[in-house]
């Protein structure tokens, strides 16, 4: 495990999101935002581990902003930054939501007290489903819903999502938290009229690369090199590839890439009875007698 670049990633993740949290984004685009936070983390030395997603309302996660996105955030929003910073490939992953509308503090409040909660119990050896039941208890207290079917993830060099997972509440089966890996934790939350799930919308603006093999287009060929180069298995964003190539020949490249599946796009999430949604996130590593917590 290389626990300096971890902590340093976290460093950098910590004080960008802080950045983030007390900026005023009202009347910027999501353009603005996801760029300006971007360049926040290259500012200080890290790399984007994925597009930072900016993801408004009842859009639970998964959407970056689109080449010249116009969408503008107005003060009746709810927004959650979520953004991951690289060095080595070693991660950090951590969210903040911000709302300028005093109906949403209790949802990002009770995000936040939950997050705190599981981190003040998690530490070498504790059950995943322990941290689930913490967190779906806390948001219970507030009369708000734990999103079930979104959870925390390990973490491993060049990969956010290294295939255990970290539940928003109880859950059966489970795994002991291990010293030798780093984990995401973050809970989302719903109100009480929400469904507590969130469903696939059709937008798809954060894409993965699957393989390197050869396709019969020579561009799809060019951009999946590029991709590779840059950003390795790590999800990017069209708005990436656009400061190199024209963005029509970009979109048809990608088109074809995705179409031959050696890259794969993801789509948004939404909360399925269309209720806002927050969400907190810290990046830990468990130790003997509490936790690393990278990006506090």
């Amino acid at each position: 495990m290389q626990l300096d670049d971890y902590v340093k990633a976290g460093k950098i993740a910590s004080e960008v999101r802080e950045l983030a949290r007390k900026t005023d984004w009202v009347g910027k685009t999501l353009y603005e935002i996801c760029e300006s936070v971007e360049s926040e983390i290259k500012k200080r030395g890290g790399k984007c581990a994925f597009p930072v997603n900016a993801s408004l309302n009842e859009l639970a996660a998964h959407y970056t902003a689109e080449p010249n996105d116009p969408k503008m955030l107005t003060d009746r929003d709810l927004i959650k930054i979520d953004l991951g910073v690289q060095i080595n490939g070693f991660i950090a992953d951590t969210a903040v939501t911000i709302s300028y509308d005093p109906q949403y503090e209790i949802l990002v409040s009770t995000a936040e007290e939950a997050l705190k909660t599981a981190m003040s119990m998690v530490k070498e050896g504790t059950k995943s489903s322990e941290i689930g039941k913490t967190i779906e208890k806390v948001v219970k207290q507030y009369n708000c819903k734990p999103i079930a079917n979104l959870s925390g993830h390990s973490l491993e060099q060049y990969t956010i999502h290294a295939g255990k997972s970290i539940p928003n509440m109880w859950s059966i089966g489970s795994f002991s938290l291990s010293a030798k890996e780093a984990y995401a934790c973050e809970p989302f939350v719903t109100t009480s009229n929400g469904l507590g799930f969130v469903r696939e919308g059709k937008i798809k603006n954060i894409f993965g690369l699957v393989s390197r093999k050869k396709v019969k287009s020579e561009a799809a060929n060019r951009l999946v090199e590029h991709i590779w180069n840059n950003y390795n298995m790590l999800p990017f964003a069209l708005r990436w590839i656009t400061k190199e190539w024209d963005e029509k020949e970009a979109r048809a490249a990608l088109d074809e890439a995705i179409k031959n599946k050696v890259v794969r796009a993801y789509p948004i999430l939404v909360e399925a009875n269309g209720q806002c949604v927050a969400q907190a996130e810290h990046t830990f590593i468990p130790t003997e007698n509490g936790a690393i917590i990278t990006t506090q």
